[in-house]
């Protein structure tokens, strides 16, 4: 949640910054603000309510001079999105401004003790709380601001990445970071810093990661300086070249991130599935699995842990990892994981799947079970983020960047890579059959052409879009593999049009929601001819006998369901496994074109952020 970028350097920082924010502003979109700081001392911040365009907008006419600033795009945590609550957060004196990601656990008794000594507020906000105790410290201690940072953040508990500037100190800039992402990018003297590379690439593939638990000081006239927060020693400098170009972070022709990402789908599998099946098919090689071989061979259990859409495709994962490594599979809640006692030994796999590598929840579950012995394994997308940093093996999904807050292509791209897991652990462990890997692993390797054929849907779709563009509930079913593909459809529909919907197993309808069904409730049934298809044909008539309407995602040539169903929209055969990926297809083109026909921001839906970085 959350985006910080800031500039030092020889140029104007404002342009670099601003341009930064509207590249972090899918990380939160509710405030944004910049402080920028002259040679003279001048210290100006400027802060506004709603997207970055609105601080553009009350920006003309200002000063906006300076080579050094900093600047946040703000989801909001503590305190309403207003502009008393945007940051950057300036210190009593005006003398330091701030920006912070993450969460101050301890802001109130922090908040309560510098009160007594003196300190007012003027904003709801565990970040102004911190600055304000920088400023604390510095005076009392008569210590340089270096040192004021690092003893407030001892005091501190909590996440945080953050980065302080001072007015009389206008050649140095200091950041930290604990369970929250910071990057440092390195140029030709100039130095930038953001919450994840999309503001750097332009300018340099020169950076490092700061690591947790670490501070730096980055100063015109020195070498950036990172050191321990705990025992100020220095810190090792690893420097890692970026693999991304600006081209990856345009829209490139289509009128929003989603539309192209849900497009781009074909190519994202093709690079994902590149290198991993080979022998023409006939194996599955992931380097991960592979190097930890004795740890697949001798597993007791695998445990996955997820949020949001991550959490879909670990259910898609277990049903894959049952059949093919014969081993019981359990899918959690990161965010819940933790916190029920989970029984965990040496002998299981946890398995930990996010997009971004930052989720908090996702983060503190790894941690969780490494302590208690467990082998963890990461599925992620970006590269270099904390979650590849702290698992002992792992696999990138390496579908680019995806900027849409909705997840689409990196959807398709776990689902890819937790197949190919199951494929690559079964061979080792002698649980699959060759002819099913290479059944399996061919179709993959066609599954960018499948989609390929899937995307001629997109007119159909759009079409069909307008007749359910103001319902006001969706009921959305599946069975065996696409029981989550339901919950995914359902997700996307909800993320960014705000219509209710719910994802269900199909023979569940029976349970409870059949009740809901009428002529005004849409169902979308996920319909594919496989071991479970007489079934949902059954479920089917049971939504039709009750007056509902149907959408159904099925095979060409399927008569029965056909028949049936008010509405078809024809996927290609696949395996049964792979029905998830083609299935989601039509569903996030359903949820696009209905959220289009609404009028809603489908790049930046209300109140979500891309990256969940706090609790």
């Amino acid at each position: 949640m959350c985006g910080i970028v800031g500039y030092i350097g020889k140029h104007k920082a404002y342009d670099v910054l601003v341009k930064g924010l509207h590249r972090l502003e899918y990380r939160g979109y509710d405030s944004a603000g910049i402080a920028l700081l002259k040679d003279d001392g001048t210290l100006n911040v400027y802060k506004a309510k709603g997207k970055v365009a609105n601080l553009e907008a009350s920006l003309s006419g200002k000063d906006v001079e300076g080579t050094l600033g900093i600047a946040h795009t703000r989801w909001a945590t503590h305190g309403e999105p207003n502009d008393m609550n945007a940051h950057p957060q300036v210190s009593q004196s005006r003398s330091l401004a701030i920006v912070h990601n993450g969460t101050i656990e301890n802001y109130n008794v922090l908040k309560e003790a510098l009160v007594q000594h003196g300190y007012t507020f003027t904003s709801e906000t565990d970040t102004e709380v911190l600055v304000q105790l920088i400023e604390y410290v510095k005076q009392e201690n008569r210590c340089s601001l270096f040192d004021a940072v690092r003893e407030a953040l001892l005091q501190v508990v909590g996440a945080y990445a953050i980065a302080v500037v001072e007015k009389d100190n206008p050649d140095t800039l200091i950041v930290a970071r604990k369970s929250s992402p910071l990057v440092i990018g390195i140029g030709q003297d100039e130095t930038f810093i953001a919450s994840d590379a999309t503001p750097i690439v332009e300018y340099t593939n020169q950076v490092i990661y700061l690591k947790d638990d670490e501070i730096a000081v980055i100063s015109r006239k020195a070498a950036i300086q990172i050191l321990s927060l705990e025992n100020n020693l220095p810190s090792q400098l690893n420097i890692q070249t970026l693999r991304l170009s600006v081209e990856q972070l345009e829209k490139g022709g289509y009128d929003t991130f989603m539309q192209k990402e849900i497009f781009e789908q074909p190519s994202t599998l093709c690079d994902c599935l590149r290198g991993r099946i080979v022998d023409g098919g006939e194996r599955v090689v992931l380097s991960g699995v592979i190097e930890n071989k004795e740890r697949f061979l001798h597993a007791e259990r695998i445990i996955f842990v997820a949020c949001g859409s991550s959490w879909h495709a670990a259910l898609i994962g277990k049903r894959a990892m049952q059949e093919m490594c014969q081993l019981p599979v359990e899918v959690e809640y990161a965010s819940e994981f933790r916190y029920g006692n989970p029984y965990i030994t040496d002998k299981d796999i946890v398995i930990a799947i996010s997009q971004s590598g930052e989720t908090a929840d996702t983060l503190a579950a790894i941690q969780l079970a490494k302590s208690k012995g467990a082998f963890v394994y990461g599925v992620c997308n970006v590269v270099g983020a904390s979650i590849p940093r702290n698992t002992d093996s792992g696999t990138y999904i390496h579908v680019g960047p995806e900027i849409g807050v909705a997840s689409t292509k990196a959807f398709t791209g776990q689902v890819t890579v937790l197949l190919m897991l199951a494929l690559c652990a079964g061979e080792i462990r002698g649980t699959v059959r060759p002819d099913t890997i290479k059944e399996i692993a061919s179709a993959l390797l066609r599954m960018p052409d499948m989609l390929t054929e899937v995307l001629k849907l997109d007119p159909v779709v759009s079409e069909l879009a307008k007749i359910f563009t103001y319902a006001h509930n969706f009921l959305y079913l599946g069975r065996g593999y696409n029981y989550p593909t339901a919950l995914e459809g359902a997700l996307k529909l909800k993320e960014i049009s705000y219509i209710h919907a719910e994802g269900y197993p199909a023979a569940e309808m029976k349970h409870g929601p059949i009740a809901l069904i009428d002529q005004e409730m849409p169902t979308v049934i996920i319909a594919p001819k496989d071991s479970l298809h007489d079934k949902i044909v059954s479920n089917i008539q049971q939504v039709k006998s009750r007056g509902g309407l149907v959408i159904a995602i099925t095979n060409k040539g399927d008569s029965a369901i056909a028949r049936l169903a008010n509405y078809c929209l024809e996927i290609p055969d696949v395996p049964e496994c792979l029905t998830p990926i083609v299935a989601s297809v039509p569903l996030q083109l359903l949820a696009y074109y209905i959220a289009i026909n609404k009028g809603r921001n489908v790049d930046q839906p209300r109140n979500l952020a891309k990256s969940v970085t706090v609790e």
